[in-house]
């Protein structure tokens, strides 16, 4: 009797082993969609608005332009959150792609990089 479940609780964990593999390259895709497609906008979006927010108390100059950008581009998570706050993307975005829980699970994991 033990050596039929044996086969079954083995066939079980390799679906499992096999089904976190797929949540782990959906992810993965998700950190690379962020770094290629979002990263570009949010960078573009923080130079406009630095620069029509520019005045005499707020320079806004090109060492103040890349110390911004490295703060917000420096981990997926802050660009993430970049996004969703000047609304390059919404929650909404999120849902239709697929990528809420991996949004989720982002920023769990450098929440100590969130703003």
């Amino acid at each position: 009797m033990n050596v039929d479940i044996l086969p079954v609780f083995a066939v079980a964990v390799i679906l499992w082993m096999a089904w976190l593999l797929v949540k782990a390259k959906r992810f993965t895709k998700f950190k690379q969609q962020i770094e290629e497609e979002l990263k570009p906008k949010v960078i573009a979006d923080i130079l406009a608005d630095l620069e029509e927010s520019r005045s005499e108390v707020f320079p806004n100059n090109e060492i103040h332009q890349q110390a911004t950008i490295y703060y917000w581009s420096q981990y997926k998570a802050r660009i993430l959150q970049a996004a969703l706050q000047r609304e390059i993307i919404t929650t909404q975005w999120l849902k239709d792609t697929g990528n809420l829980r991996n949004s989720q699970h982002l920023f769990h994991i450098e929440q100590e990089h969130l703003h």
